[in-house]
C-alpha cells in the first residue's frame, strides 16, 4: 500500500529560502503580524489532517467511487462525508479567505501548500472543496452585496461547496456554442433551461447546499462568446434565514464512468426552469467566468505536482527496498542476496527526472502564489501590476508544464516498481488513471499553449514576457561569476536569447499564416516552461551550494539542479526546432474531407 508524508523540509526550503516569504509578507499591510512560526504551525497541521484524515480514503475512493441513485441523489465514497465535517470543523476552507467574509486571512502562499499536501494525499476529495475557493474569488470580484451576504460566509466556512457549470455535450472549449438559456423573471431572478456535463462535484452528500456557477445565454443575447452570462444557482433556495429552503431545478441526471478521481461526482446537470441570479453584468459572463478559470487552472498544476509528490516518495522507498541483481560496478549490499534497484542508473534516472520536474513544480507554484499576494495585498500599484502580469503569463505555463511533467513523472515511478506499478495495491496506477485529466480539464493543454503563445506574448508585443526576462537576467548578471554555476548561467542566456528570437519569428511569420500560432504552441509553452524551471532550479542550486556539503538536503537538492541542467533543459533544442517547423508540416490532406 503507499503511503504519503508531507515534504515539510522542501516546502520551508521553498519559502524561506528561496523566495523568502516571511519577509516578504511583512512589507504588505495585511500580514504585516504574520510571523514564520505561524507558517509552520499551518504546515504541520495540514500535514498531519493531510496523513490521518485524507490520505486513508485515497483508495477507498478509487475503488467505491461516487453512487447516483435516482433523483438527482449522489453518494461519495464511504467517510468522504466524515472526512469533511472535520475539514470545516478544523476551519480549513476558511484559511486563505477574506476575514470581512468569516475567513482566517492567511495568504494565498500558506493556502497553496495546504492544498498541495490535500492533493497528494486524496485529489477527489479535495475536489469538494478546491472549486469552492473558485466560486468564493468570483463572488469576491462580481458578486452583488446580497449574493455576497447570502452566500459568500457559509461558502468561505465550508458549510456549502460551489462548482463550475461551462461544459455542454456540444461544447467543450468553445463556449461561445452553448445553448443552455436564462429567460428574466417578474422579481429579478432568472429561469434557467439547459444541460451541462462534466461538472465536478455537481452534486453529492458532503455539504447542506451547493451554489452552482452557470453560463448561460439571456433572450436577447448576441452570438458567440459575446451572449455569454454567468448566473449564481443554488441546489436549495436559501429561506429568508438564509438557511436552504426549497429545492431548485437543478438536479443531476448521471454520474460520469471515469478513467480515474472516482472519488469525486462528475455528473451531468439538468437545469429545468431552475432559480439564478445574474453575476456581474449582462452578456458579460466570460470575465467573470475566467476569475474563476484562472484560479482553476492554477489549482490544476497543483493536482498534479500533489498527485507527483506523493508517487515519488513511494517510488524512492520502493527502489531503496527491492532488490534486483547487483551494480555494475560491484555488490553495494554484500550482505543482501542483490542490492537495491536504486544502484542501476536507469533507476535513478527516473528517479532523478520525478524529483526535479516535482521539486521545480513546488518552486513555480509556491512563486506564483507569492505573486498572488503581491497583486491583492502590495500598497504599490506598480507592483501589483507587475504582479498581475507575471501571473496572466504563468497561468497556462503552470496549468499545462506542470501537468504534462507530472504524468511523465507518474509514469516514470510507476516504472521503477516494474510489474508491481501495474497491480493496484501499490497505488501507482491509481496516480496515473487520476493525473491523466489534469492534462484535459479547465482548457486542454494544448489550448493553454495557445493562450501563452497568441494572448500572453504575442498580443501585448512580448511586453509580459520582457518582465520575466528581465527577473531571469538579473540572476544570471549576479552567478556569471561563480565557478560552479558558469554552465548552467550560460545554457539559461542561451536559452533566453533562443526564445526572444523565436517569438520575433512566430510573430512575423503569425501575421501572414494564423496557423503557424497553433503549430508552434505546444514547444514554444515547453520552452518557457523549461526557461522558469531553469532559472529556479539556478537560484536553488546556488542556495545549496552557499550551505556547504554538511546537509543531505542540500547535497540532494544540488545533485537534483546538476540533473536538470544535463539531462532536462537539453528538451529545449528539440523543441526550438519543431516550434520552428510550421504549420506546412502539419498539412493533413486526406482528413480535411467535409
Amino acid at each position: 500500500m503507499p503511503t504519503y508524508s508531507a515534504p515539510l523540509r522542501d516546502m520551508r526550503f521553498v519559502l524561506f529560502d528561496l523566495l523568502r516569504a516571511d519577509e516578504e509578507l511583512r512589507a504588505l499591510p495585511r500580514y504585516a503580524d504574520l510571523d514564520r512560526d505561524t507558517i509552520d504551525a499551518v504546515l504541520d497541521e495540514a500535514a498531519k489532517f493531510a496523513r490521518d484524515v485524507v490520505f486513508p480514503l485515497n483508495r477507498i475512493g478509487d475503488v467505491e467511487g461516487c453512487t447516483y441513485a435516482g433523483d438527482g441523489v449522489v453518494t461519495a465514497p464511504t467517510g468522504f462525508a466524515q472526512a469533511y465535517r472535520q475539514w470545516v470543523d478544523a476551519g480549513w476552507p476558511s484559511l486563505g479567505c477574506d476575514p470581512d467574509v468569516g475567513g482566517q486571512g492567511l495568504p494565498v502562499l500558506v493556502n497553496n501548500r495546504l492544498y498541495e499536501m490535500m492533493n497528494s494525499a486524496n485529489q477527489a476529495w479535495l475536489m469538494y472543496s478546491g472549486l469552492s475557493h473558485s466560486a468564493y474569488e468570483c463572488l469576491v470580484a462580481y458578486g452583488t452585496p446580497e449574493q455576497k451576504q447570502t452566500y459568500l460566509t457559509k461558502i468561505v466556512s465550508g458549510e456549502w461547496t460551489g462548482t463550475m457549470c461551462l461544459t455542454e455535450a456540444h461544447c467543450g472549449t468553445d463556449l461561445g456554442l452553448l445553448r443552455t438559456r436564462a429567460e428574466p423573471n417578474a422579481d429579478g431572478s432568472y429561469a434557467l433551461t439547459g444541460t451541462k456535463i462534466f461538472i465536478s462535484a455537481g452534486e453529492h452528500d458532503l455539504a447542506e447546499n451547493i451554489v452552482h456557477m452557470v453560463l448561460a445565454r439571456l433572450p436577447d443575447a448576441p452570438p458567440g462568446t459575446k451572449g455569454i452570462s454567468l448566473f449564481l444557482v443554488p441546489k436549495f433556495l436559501p429561506d429568508a434565514d438564509g438557511k436552504p429552503g426549497a429545492r431548485n431545478g437543478i438536479r443531476a441526471g448521471s454520474i460520469e464512468h471515469k478513467m480515474g478521481i472516482h472519488g469525486n461526482a462528475t455528473c451531468v446537470m439538468n437545469l429545468d426552469g431552475a432559480t439564478g441570479w445574474l453575476i456581474g453584468a449582462p452578456n458579460k459572463g466570460l470575465a467573470a467566468m475566467f476569475v474563476m478559470m484562472n484560479s482553476a487552472r492554477l489549482g490544476v498544476g497543483m493536482q498534479s505536482l500533489g498527485l507527483a509528490e506523493a508517487a515519488l516518495q513511494n517510488a524512492t522507498a520502493y527502489a531503496k527496498d527491492r532488490v534486483q541483481g547487483r551494480a555494475a560496478a560491484g555488490p553495494q549490499s554484500p550482505h543482501r542476496p542483490a542490492d537495491p534497484i536504486v544502484v542501476h542508473p536507469d533507476v535513478r534516472r527516473m528517479l532523478l527526472t520525478a524529483r526535479a520536474y516535482t521539486e521545480g513544480g513546488r518552486a513555480l507554484t509556491t512563486w506564483t502564489a507569492l505573486l498572488l499576494d503581491r497583486e491583492h495585498a502590495h500598497p504599490d500599484a506598480a507592483v501589483r501590476e507587475d504582479a498581475a502580469e507575471l501571473l496572466a503569463l504563468l497561468t497556462p505555463v503552470v496549468k499545462a508544464f506542470l501537468t504534462d511533467n507530472a504524468f511523465e513523472t507518474i509514469n516514470l515511478c510507476l516504472q521503477v516498481f516494474g510489474g508491481h506499478g501495474y497491480i493496484a495495491e501499490w497505488g501507482m496506477e491509481q496516480y496515473a488513471r487520476d493525473c491523466r485529466i489534469n492534462m484535459i480539464y479547465e482548457g486542454t493543454n494544448g489550448v493553454q499553449a495557445m493562450d501563452l503563445l497568441g494572448r500572453k506574448v504575442l498580443f501585448d508585443g512580448g511586453a509580459k514576457l520582457a518582465r520575466l526576462s528581465a527577473l531571469i537576467r538579473a540572476d544570471l548578471d549576479a552567478n556569471a561569476a561563480h565557478a560552479e554555476l558558469g554552465g548552467y548561467v550560460a545554457a539559461l542566456a542561451e536559452l533566453l536569447r533562443d526564445i526572444a528570437a523565436l517569438t520575433q519569428e512566430l510573430g512575423a511569420r503569425a501575421a501572414t499564416d494564423p496557423d503557424e500560432i497553433g503549430a508552434a504552441a505546444t514547444s514554444y509553452l515547453r520552452l518557457v516552461g523549461h526557461l522558469v524551471f531553469g532559472w529556479l532550479w539556478l537560484r536553488m542550486a546556488r542556495l545549496a551550494l552557499d550551505a556547504g556539503e554538511g546537509d543531505a538536503f542540500h547535497v540532494q537538492k544540488l545533485a537534483t539542479a546538476r540533473f536538470y541542467f544535463s539531462r532536462l533543459l537539453p528538451e529545449t533544442a528539440t523543441h526550438l526546432q519543431l516550434a520552428r517547423a510550421g504549420a506546412r508540416t502539419l498539412a493533413m490532406p486526406d482528413a480535411f474531407v467535409i
